[in-house]
This record gives structure tokens, sequence and C-alpha cells, in this order.
């Protein structure tokens, strides 16, 4: 059962298109196996779309259209983070993909992105850069956590978007596990602490940076771009 899911305030930027890609790619990947937040991505878009239909009409500036057409004929084709795609198999990690837990789905709103092999951070860590191929500055990775293991204390200098896709962390705040979200920001100082019994497997999107409160924590995070 899924016990924290985002807010609707993230939800609704979602569902408007205005989140950053590595932040909607998260959210997406949450909404994947959340019929609740689901329902509340569709009342969301369905009160835009009656929005835009109460606005007064607008003339278009001269060669509008035209220069509309030249940008879309220019520009790549974009996946959007909730865009439905088959969800690859767990067993068979698509592309050099690295290996999840057997019965793990890869979640879909990663089709389309680069993900590295795993590398190691620290003693029962490791880790794997995601890259979105319509926005490769993202700041999207992978952490895999082994069992009574846990990351360095640390806050955050802007907003960091986490999906468990694997095992339980405890932040002192709450228990999150399968299919859980959470959301941090500067006014959350933590340190995830995943259960004992099994690793943990997570999907981060991170905007500014994990501020680490130990030096050489403060280190590897920068190497790594965390």
């Amino acid at each position: 059962m899924i016990h924290h899911h985002p807010g609707d305030e993230l939800l609704l930027a979602h569902a408007a298109g205005t989140l950053q890609a590595g932040h909607a790619l998260v959210v997406g990947a949450h909404a994947e196996g959340c019929a609740h937040c689901r329902a509340r991505l569709c009342t969301f878009e369905a009160l835009g779309g009656a929005m835009l239909e109460t606005l007064e009409p607008a003339h278009l500036a001269p060669e509008a259209l035209a220069r509309t057409m030249a940008r879309i004929d220019g520009t790549a084709p974009r996946r959007t983070a909730a865009a439905p795609a088959p969800a690859p198999a767990a067993t068979a990690a698509p592309g050099g993909w690295p290996d999840l837990p057997a019965g793990t789905p890869w979640p879909s709103s990663l089709a389309g992105c680069v993900v590295s092999r795993w590398r190691w951070l620290g003693p029962g860590m490791r880790w794997s850069r995601v890259t979105l191929p319509h926005d490769p500055a993202a700041n999207v990775f992978l952490l895999r956590i082994g069992a009574g293991k846990c990351l360095a204390t640390h806050t955050h200098s802007n907003s960091e978007l986490t999906q468990v896709l694997y095992g339980r962390f405890d932040d002192g705040r709450a228990l999150f596990g399968p299919g859980d979200f959470d959301e941090a920001d500067g006014s959350i100082h933590h340190q995830p602490v995943v259960q004992a019994g099994s690793e943990c497997i997570c999907l981060a999107s991170v905007q500014g940076k994990v501020v680490f409160d130990n030096f050489l924590a403060r280190w590897l995070g920068a190497a790594v771009g965390m």
C-alpha cells in the first residue's frame, strides 16, 4: 500500500507541464503505480481544459503559425514524464541498464533515458546516473543502498523528489516503502536509514544540491553530482 504521495501543488504543476523535467519524471514514475494520484492528475487536467475554454480569443501575431511550425520542425520529439510507454522487464535491463531485483519493474517514465551501470558510492551503496534525452542537464539518479546502511545526514539547497522502487527507508519523519513518494527541501534535515532485511532502491531528482553535514560526504556528493 502506498502511504506517501505528491502534494496537490506538485500534481497541479505536473498537469500544467510546468515542472522541471527531472521532477516531472519522478512524479510521473509515482503516478504510474498510484491510482489516487492518476485520478488527481486527471482532475487537474480537466480543470485546466475548462479554464482554457473560458479565455477570451486572442489575435495571433503575423507569422505566428509559421514560426511555431518552424520551431516544431527544428525540435527533437520530447517524451513527457507522464507519457504512457511499456515498462521494460525488470529481469532484462534494456540497453545496458543496471539490474533491479527480480519482480521490480522499471518506471515507464524512464523510456528513452540513458541509465548508467551501478557505480560505487560507499560501503554497501551504489548509484546510477539517469540522463534525460530532452534535458541532459537534469540531475536525476538512482540510489541502491544496502540493508541497515544510511545516507549521511543532509539537507537541500533547493528541492529533492524521491520515488521508492524497492525496499524501505526511515528518515526520522516517516517510513517510506515501495511506491512511496517523498519531497524534501531546505526545511528538512534528515538521515535516511534503510531498514533491516532488504536493500532499498530509489529514483531521485535534485534541483540545487544535496547539502551533507559531513565533509567526506560532501566531497563524494560533489563527485557524483549530487
